[in-house]
């Protein structure tokens, strides 16, 4: 159903287009991750409320993992798969490897920060059922993101093991997901907050201990379920008050094939996942048409959410965002860099084929240290030509930095060097 749903999907999303009324404020976002369920998986069992949230929008599969067996190969990991959508970047950048979450890199912002640095009078809110996504991936209060305050929250119920005593079947950790799900639905529906992320675990207890079986389909059920709490919770918004909702409905990493059950590694099942959305005005890239076998990522859910809530990222911290916007107009896309002794070469697909591409080049990782590189413009060519040849020879290095700015977005590529 979700593959026809993506299908259909231009049609109604235009009508929705016609409809809506961009105003100042006016726009929100929910996103939601519900864990460890790759693209397989999900097709096999009916989904009602995603499909209905798909047909305003549209289903697309997905990957996590970064690219296999380069600088930015990631691990197929919970923790690791929502930091990598909560700033963007892979696990080269964000620096949270597994669940222990030991020493996140807080110069890479995530969404939240971005948005209470633009627009810190408005109002953010988490529902988990993982207290760390707040206090460690999200950080806040800390010095290191600059005491940044969610203005409402609503985790660690999983802490709480008087009321919610562990149990073989995880029936807990579905208790405390509908505990978090009945208050997520009755706040958003209450108080609209702007920004809103909430967090899911259920699933993936039941993947983990029964993997492909009826347990594990009946927990994507009743993950569903749930979901058309919350996607009632923003229609009444929408119809009440006129509000301008984008919702995000993804996974933070898939399963083996073999089993269903395991994950962390890259293989083709492990790094599977999907995308719902009620976005309107999906590009190519979210309909995969750049390149064939071409598949967004986690990575791109943050620069769309940035535009649909109208974020204005400084240019430091766009050059370092490994995702492109699924909605809207793009430039650029499928930038690949391959070196042979002294020579790169930078290829991409021209989305739009009018206009420019900058070519800029830093040799420095000092951001990640929170310091600047200095990005050299190497040249500005038409975005047509698709590629471009670099003599290293002149920027001695082993680590290059390089950034394709279009007119409408920018896509990045380390290189290193023995």
């Amino acid at each position: 159903m979700l593959g026809t749903l993506a299908k259909m999907g231009w049609w109604v999303s235009l009508l929705h287009m016609a409809s809506a009324v961009a105003q100042p404020g006016n726009n929100k976002v929910l996103f939601v991750i519900v864990d460890g369920i790759s693209a397989e998986q999900l097709a096999r069992v009916p989904t009602p409320n995603l499909d209905a949230i798909a047909g305003g929008g549209g289903y697309t599969p997905a990957y996590v993992g970064g690219e296999v067996k380069s600088y930015s190969q990631t691990p197929t990991i919970s923790a690791v798969g929502y930091n990598s959508l909560l700033t963007g970047t892979w696990v080269n950048k964000h620096n949270v490897w597994d669940n222990t979450i030991k020493a996140p890199n807080y110069y890479y912002w995530t969404l939240f920060r971005f948005f209470k640095e633009a627009y810190p009078a408005r109002k953010t809110a988490v529902f988990s059922t993982w207290q760390d996504n707040r206090t460690k991936l999200i950080g806040e209060k800390l010095l290191q993101t600059g005491f940044l305050r969610l203005d409402y929250t609503f985790d660690g119920f999983e802490l709480d093991t008087v009321r919610f005593r562990p149990d073989p079947e995880r029936t807990h950790i579905h208790r405390i997901d509908e505990l978090v799900v009945d208050e997520a639905s009755r706040y958003l529906q209450a108080k609209g907050p702007d920004m809103s992320w909430v967090y899911l675990q259920y699933t993936d207890d039941m993947g983990h201990r029964y993997g492909n079986s009826e347990p594990f389909y009946k927990a994507i059920g009743l993950m569903d379920v749930q979901i058309g709490r919350l996607w009632k919770a923003v229609r009444v918004r929408e119809q009440q008050f006129g509000e301008n909702w984008e919702v995000y409905i993804t996974t933070d990493h898939g399963r083996i094939e073999a089993d269903g059950q395991s994950h962390g590694g890259q293989s083709a099942g492990e790094r599977s996942t999907w995308i719902v959305t009620n976005a309107r005005n999906l590009n190519a890239h979210f309909n995969r048409e750049i390149t064939e076998n071409y598949k967004p990522a986690i990575v791109d859910i943050l620069p769309s959410i940035a535009r649909h809530m109208q974020l204005e990222i400084p240019k430091e911290q766009l050059f370092e965002l490994d995702g492109i916007p699924l909605t809207g107009k793009i430039s650029v896309a499928a930038m690949k860099v391959t070196a042979s002794g002294d020579t790169a070469v930078l290829t991409w697909k021209a989305v739009e084929r009018e206009g420019t591409v900058k070519i800029w080049l830093a040799t420095t990782n000092h951001f990640e240290e929170g310091g600047q590189d200095h990005y050299q413009l190497v040249d500005e060519v038409a975005v047509s030509e698709e590629a471009y040849t670099i003599d290293l020879l002149h920027y001695p290095s082993r680590l290059y930095k390089f950034v394709l700015e279009g007119n409408e977005n920018t896509v990045n590529k380390w290189l290193v060097r023995p």
